[in-house]
């Protein structure tokens, strides 16, 4: 059998590499084992749970206010032993996040193929998002399999010099998490008054902390002023440069919804109940335009410009006049609303994880020299 270590380090990661894991798990050839490294603890274990998912190794990375260099530190160390000790076949990650690049990084050390899932994104600024950018240019260096969700993904690996017979478009795993939650029929427990339109609200990337941040609240809070027949939820991320300026600038606003971060089950129930969101997150700008929402994204670029160029998402950035301008034009003009509130899906079918795990069969198949055959005993031998 192959040994598969698939890494989960946050919980966009777990969202998006839970379809592939359900599939792996069916296939015969594959002996699958999956590494958490916990960069997100408590998120993290919300997802595992939604899915049904048990970890085989737990690195329980996470620290308090902990820096990009120690976690890397501690992430090359502890994952150069559990590769010494498991010697797998292949390692699958996902995205672009820290665990991502070490992980890929301590693989290439020992010669290990990676694949990864969600390949190709850029917004051409290793400033921007920080350091999600040169985290996966980093990644797209060593990687043997390149699952670009995209078209525009793939070409942006070929330019780069990827060969293009590693390269698979595939479409983006979050539409298959999304279609298999949202097919559970979330419900959004919460104490809300959804007689009134809901505006669901995400922020938390790093590159807003400071004074961009403090825009984008000042934003919300007049937002919710103008228009108190409106009601705001914001699940807040825990890290203290999000918490504790959101709690202090929009906690007294009575048609702003503070509470801690949703369940992904509970978010997609969010999404769906949603009349558009506000957000920074990348998985956000994927998944909402399935759900026919409109997002305003707190970002001046993207790495997935697909949903922009359709006009299903619009960068609005932390400017305080353009956030509250875009937001307010969304409430008041049925036909803006509408224009972007059109169902169009540019990343994905529900079928990604499959297209993904048929080219690793096909490799392995092809390749059988690669299998990992079984030791026998003396006495069976």
């Amino acid at each position: 059998m192959i040994k598969i270590i698939c890494v989960i380090g946050t919980r966009p990661e777990a969202i998006k590499i839970s379809p592939i894991l359900l599939a792996l798990q069916k296939e015969p050839w594959a002996n699958v084992q999956i590494l958490v490294t916990a960069q997100h603890r408590h998120m993290l274990s919300q997802v595992l749970d939604l899915f049904n998912i048990e970890p085989d190794i737990d690195l329980d990375i996470m620290r308090p206010n902990q820096s990009l260099t120690g976690l890397t530190a501690r992430l090359l160390t502890e994952v150069d032993e559990v590769l010494l000790g498991e010697k797998p076949d292949v390692v699958l990650v996902q995205g672009d996040t820290t665990t991502v690049m070490s992980v890929t990084l301590a693989c290439f050390y020992h010669h290990i193929p990676v694949g990864h899932i969600e390949a190709g994104l850029r917004t051409g600024d290793m400033q921007s998002p920080f350091p999600e950018e040169a985290n996966r240019v980093i990644v797209s260096k060593f990687a043997r399999w390149h699952f670009a969700p995209t078209e525009s993904a793939r070409l942006n690996l070929l330019r780069e010099g990827v060969e293009e017979k590693n390269i698979s478009v595939t479409g983006n795993t979050v539409i298959d998490a999304l279609l298999i939650t949202a097919a559970k029929k979330p419900v959004l427990d919460l104490d809300l008054n959804l007689d009134k339109r809901l505006i669901l609200i995400t922020a938390h990337r790093r590159e807003n902390f400071g004074k961009p941040f403090f825009n984008i609240c000042r934003a919300l809070h007049a937002l919710a002023e103008y228009n108190p027949d409106v009601q705001f939820l914001y699940p807040v991320h825990p890290n203290p440069n999000v918490h504790d300026v959101v709690y202090k600038m929009l906690s007294e606003s009575p048609n702003i919804y503070l509470c801690n971060p949703l369940s992904y089950a509970q978010f997609v129930a969010a999404m769906q109940q949603a009349y558009f969101i506000i957000s920074d997150s990348g998985g956000v700008q994927e998944e909402a335009p399935a759900l026919g929402k409109p997002v305003l994204v707190l970002r001046d670029e993207t790495e997935r410009p697909e949903a922009v160029e359709q006009g299903v998402v619009k960068l609005v950035g932390s400017n305080y006049e353009r956030i509250l301008k875009e937001a307010q034009r969304l409430l008041d003009d049925n036909d803006a609303y509408q224009a972007m509130a059109r169902g169009i899906s540019p990343y994905g079918d529900g079928q990604s994880s499959d297209r993904i795990v048929t080219v690793l069969r096909d490799y392995f198949c092809l390749h059988n020299s690669h299998v990992t055959q079984p030791v026998l005993s003396e006495q069976e031998s």
